[in-house]
């Protein structure tokens, strides 16, 4: 399949929010109050592209929660069609996009009105990979007994700071410029 028959088969970001079971309040949170900066020349720039975005996600992911609604923020100002697919539902979509061999989630593929793929964006900024990264780094071995609790204590510290760090979200935006501003 090409990309814009992939499209074609996603959801509509509306409909992909609704029927969301985890993250959802986070989610909506950050596209609420995300300011989009007024950045007028990207957004031209985007509308001349002509693009759409195909998104891989899952609602359980923390990443997905903090950079979807700033890519939705994105795309309403420069006319970017956007449609989402669950990762675990398409493998084989997924795994022409791994990362480090992994199936790391949201993947964001723009491509042009030809079906060309133009860019690709994801899992996560890299402050984000940076602040994972410590974090994982301050992990005791998988093999000791408290190591569930400090995974689960870290994944609660991450989606607080996805959800309340403002920094975090402005690095989100310029990564996903830097990315699509070529």
């Amino acid at each position: 399949m090409n990309l814009k028959e992939w499209f074609e088969k996603g959801m509509a970001p509306q409909e992909y929010v609704s029927a969301m079971n985890k993250h959802q309040d986070n989610l909506v949170y950050v596209y609420k109050t995300f300011d989009l900066p007024d950045d007028q020349d990207f957004f031209k720039y985007l509308k001349d592209q002509n693009l759409s975005v195909l998104v891989i996600t899952e609602d359980w992911c923390g990443d997905a929660m903090l950079n979807i609604p700033i890519l939705l923020r994105i795309c309403e100002a420069a006319n970017i069609n956007v449609r989402m697919l669950p990762r675990d539902e398409h493998p084989e979509l997924m795994d022409q996009y791994l990362t480090n061999g992994s199936r790391s989630i949201p993947i964001f593929i723009f491509f042009n009105s030809d079906g060309e793929q133009k860019a690709v964006w994801g899992p996560r900024a890299p402050q984000l990979q940076e602040l994972v990264d410590e974090s994982r780094e301050n992990l005791p071995s998988q093999d000791s007994p408290d190591f569930e609790e400090k995974q689960r204590e870290m994944i609660l510290f991450l989606t607080k700071a996805y959800r309340e760090n403002n920094a975090l979200w402005t690095e989100v935006y310029e990564s996903l410029k830097r990315t699509l501003y070529k």
